[in-house]
């Protein structure tokens, strides 16, 4: 019998909502069926009506207002219309998106807490708001309760994963929240806390047995700093490391030569590692999840690097068909804010065995529950705070990496975030809120996944619509490296600005301006580029030099991701920031605008 995960993955895909994962292996000659209706093609032209059809802007001041902007998509794609339930939870619980007025194009991850449940627990924010009814912006109180510190644990991996780590109430419920949220069964699976993503690639790494197992295969179109830690800890223990190599400039992955490393003429038994992605955190690029099954059938153990993927997505897996040994997977405070907090390691138990004791411990860590409001998450009258969690808290400024937070003390205030009921709901957690879970349970895979679909595909339209002018036909001001408009993408886009003589900008250059115009987006290294022949003269002149000291090629680029707490006016601000490289003067006109205000010389 199929889990309600799996049913209801299986009815978005028939809905087109999400990449099926039963498909299999795409074949790199095979096109898309003609029908008289695909799914595919309606969508794609409805995307293209969502803007004046064969329209072109060459002036930033000509762009269509917001409320028009977002008319014309709710025309083009009425679907959009059925997520309003987001908005209503981002209004009520992120409020302070708005108040701060920034966009946050950056963040890749869950999210554990909403906003609104700080605030909860804020005095200050409390007194001011109920004395006024103008919103309160995060600046007007004290805006320092960190929910939870980390502090660094004296444990070896397979020890902790056999024997188990001692942990507090905590992170027990918080352990328990990420596998049922994660769509993984405790049962079969054993959890560990590490400091962030580098930390549980590397642990893994110093761990596996490359030794025996002499393979490291990746599957990245982009430079990606924890799995540069894995590959080089793989090296030093005598592995082969291998990579899947993308098209240019289309950054589809190359099936044939990944189908020939997979399957290779090794013993059947103890090929390596496959660590997969199942999606690009940079390019938006989707990979089909038979790869897995695949690697598992040719004698690989599989890593699934969860981190780029959205709220809910885990869902499509139906991990009772696709059971990878291993699963990493980021989690962060509160959206739009520090993204500080952790990463999870989750190991199939019955891989566990294959792990060998490893030469470092550095990485894994203990969630401490902060002091002052939250003190009431581990104490009840049936729940006590262990002694190990108190003398953790008392260290963690000297112990923890990732603080990012003001350690000042405050009195106790009871809030309804950390409110310990003394019964324990069926899926054996306790009344601690994790909103920012709860909020994507609520949403549910479907909606989330038409939201950032209708989001993301406005979007590339919008950019692909900027056009320099007096240049002929017209010379984009965009250039997209990765899949265009396209049903089934990742909620990722990669894109570089180029100026009217065909110049690119400086990508860092891009995100120091957008961060001054309060929009957060990322830089990325796009690499492991095989580029057709039609492309190849191209891509050696775009080709540089990666700055990580190895002798790696490939292409710096703009990089945005979204969430189901983005909105239309995020996405419509971005395009509205990059229009304004239209001018040919933008970049002297904000060098001198900010020399002006600060009176100094301000490198952007």
């Amino acid at each position: 019998m199929q889990s309600n995960c799996i049913r209801e993955a299986s009815s978005t895909c028939l809905h087109a909502c999400c990449v099926n994962p039963l498909l299999g292996l795409p074949d790199p000659r095979s096109s898309p069926p003609k029908t008289a209706a695909n799914p595919r093609a309606d969508f794609a032209t409805a995307v293209l009506s969502s803007i004046q059809p064969n329209t072109f802007f060459t002036n930033h001041e000509t762009l269509p207002s917001l409320t028009e902007s977002v008319s014309c998509l709710q025309k083009a794609l009425p679907q959009y219309l059925n997520t309003i339930l987001a908005d209503k939870i981002r209004a009520q619980e992120y409020y302070h998106l708005s108040l701060s007025n920034h966009v946050c194009l950056d963040y890749i991850g869950q999210g554990l807490f909403s906003y609104s449940q700080r605030q909860d627990c804020n005095p200050t924010a409390e007194i001011a708001s109920s004395s006024s009814s103008v919103a309160v912006s995060p600046s007007q109180g004290e805006m320092d309760v960190p929910f939870f510190d980390i502090s660094y644990k004296s444990a070896n991996l397979s020890s902790c994963l056999l024997y188990g780590c001692q942990e507090s109430e905590f992170e027990g419920r918080t352990r328990k929240r990420i596998l049922r949220y994660m769509n993984v069964l405790e049962e079969d699976y054993t959890l560990v806390f590490t400091a962030n993503q580098s930390s549980a690639f590397r642990l893994l790494a110093d761990s596996y047995p490359f030794m025996s197992n002499q393979n490291l295969l990746t599957v990245y179109d982009y430079e990606n700093e924890a799995v540069e830690a894995m590959i080089d800890t793989a090296k030093r223990k005598g592995a082969r490391t291998l990579s899947a190599v993308f098209s240019w400039p289309s950054f589809r992955v190359n099936s044939k030569r990944l189908r020939k490393m997979i399957v290779t003429k090794s013993k059947p038994k103890n090929r390596g590692l496959f660590v997969f992605p199942l999606q690009s955190r940079v390019t938006g690029s989707q990979y089909s999840y038979q790869w897995m099954n695949l690697a598992r059938e040719n004698g690989w153990h599989v890593l699934l690097d969860a981190c780029a993927l959205g709220a809910k997505e885990m869902e499509t897996l139906g991990l009772s068909l696709f059971q990878p040994d291993f699963l990493i997977g980021s989690f962060f405070k509160i959206f739009g804010e520090n993204p500080s907090g952790f990463c999870s390691l989750i190991v199939k138990k019955s891989s566990i065995s294959e792990l060998r004791q490893s030469s470092t411990s550095m990485g894994i860590v203990s969630l401490i529950p902060a002091k002052g409001p939250f003190e009431n998450l581990v104490f009840d009258q049936t729940i006590h705070q262990t002694p190990s969690s108190s003398t953790s808290h008392q260290n963690r400024n000297q112990e923890s990496p990732v603080n990012g937070t003001n350690s000042k003390q405050k009195q106790p205030l009871f809030s309804e975030i950390m409110e310990v009921d003394k019964k324990i709901d069926d899926s054996g957690d306790s009344g601690i809120e994790f909103r920012g879970l709860d909020h994507a349970d609520k949403l549910g895979l479907i909606l989330i996944s038409s939201r950032n679909r209708c989001l993301i595909n406005w979007l590339l339209n919008a950019l692909l619509c900027l056009r320099h002018p007096h240049s002929g036909n017209g010379i984009p001001l965009i250039r997209i490296f990765g899949p265009k408009i396209k049903l089934n993408r990742g909620a990722s886009i990669a894109f570089n600005v180029y100026d009217w003589k065909g110049e690119r900008v400086d990508p860092i250059l891009v995100q120091k301006l957008a961060d001054r115009n309060k929009i957060s987006v990322s830089c990325g290294f796009l690499k492991n580029i095989l580029p057709s022949e039609n492309f190849q003269e191209e891509k050696e002149k775009m080709l540089e030099k990666s700055k990580n000291g190895k002798q790696d090629y490939g292409l710096g680029v703009v990089s945005i991701s979204i969430g189901f707490q983005t909105n239309f006016e995020d996405v419509y601000r971005l395009w509205s920031f990059v229009s304004r490289f239209l001018d040919a003067d933008f970049v002297e006109k904000e060098r001198w605008r900010y020399t002006a205000l600060n009176q100094t010389t301000v490198e952007v």
